[in-house]
């Protein structure tokens, strides 16, 4: 069947507005969730998480660790926004930053910069810069909106192509799984190439965040080195949805150089 001329018209306007491009690395990126219901969703889920997994008391000593490190990244982004014109992309956000008492290697940040930090991290991150890493890198996959790319593709993929409303409202359970999954509350595979790119850039992203808030982004390397430290069996780099340790680690140093560019002590 082919489509009217009225027709590719709007089609080629959608897609065209969806279009944007990533802050620092300028990559255009396909989204066609409107940023503002993401904000909404995740501050339900955020809620809804914390009242399953109740963080630490704000009187703990690590999450104190975690405020610090976390608000002085998010005052970075903030800044590069401003230089780069960009403040619009983090219209509505509102920082948190819980910590929360699980043996889980592991961090998340949703839209809306609402960001968990699981207990069993902070023995691999061991400092104040370690913990710069990572949350540098889980507030890029924000910042870059990460997680909207994937949940419009999981809309198109896993739910037949259906718009999010009436995804939300004929298949919630499964709108919900998709939520989760596209910001790293559970784990997927997904489409493969396409996580691995998100996660280079993330990397790349949290370097200039965590320099620019006076965090040696140098430390990526001790850290990412570290990880792989941790042992265990890991499936081949071509079924992961992250780089292989030693691609990652690789891909940082090259970078280095333009991240130390700001880098201020």
């Amino acid at each position: 069947m082919k489509m009217n001329s009225r027709a590719w018209l709007l089609t080629t306007a959608v897609m065209f507005a969806a279009c944007q491009k990533v802050p620092i690395t300028g990559r255009s990126q396909m989204n066609m969730v409107p940023e503002s219901t993401m904000i909404s969703m995740s501050l339900t889920n955020y809620k809804d998480y914390l009242k399953e997994h109740p963080p630490v008391s704000s009187g703990d000593a690590n999450y104190q660790l975690v405020s610090k490190v976390g608000n002085k990244i998010a005052n970075a982004v903030k800044t590069y926004m401003a230089q780069q014109n960009l403040s619009d992309r983090i219209k509505g956000y509102a920082w948190e930053f819980n910590l929360v008492n699980e043996n889980t290697v592991n961090a998340w940040c949703m839209p809306g910069g609402k960001v968990v930090v699981y207990s069993g991290l902070l023995p691999i991150t061991q400092s104040e810069q370690g913990l710069a890493v990572v949350l540098g890198h889980e507030i890029a996959h924000a910042i870059a909106r990460h997680g909207s790319e994937r949940m419009t593709q999981g809309l198109l993929v896993q739910l037949g192509g259906i718009g999010l409303s009436t995804a939300m409202s004929q298949k919630p359970k499964e709108t919900q799984d998709l939520f989760n999954q596209s910001y790293g509350v559970t784990s997927t595979l997904g489409i493969l190439a396409y996580s691995r790119k998100q996660e280079s850039e993330a990397d790349k992203m949290g370097l200039v965040f965590m320099a620019m808030a006076g965090y040696d982004p140098s430390q990526a390397i001790s850290f990412w080195e570290r990880m792989a430290a941790t042992g265990g069996t890991k499936p081949p780099e071509i079924l992961s949805t992250h780089p292989s340790d030693a691609s990652r680690i690789k891909a940082i140093k090259e970078y280095l150089p333009e991240a130390m560019k700001y880098y201020k002590k």
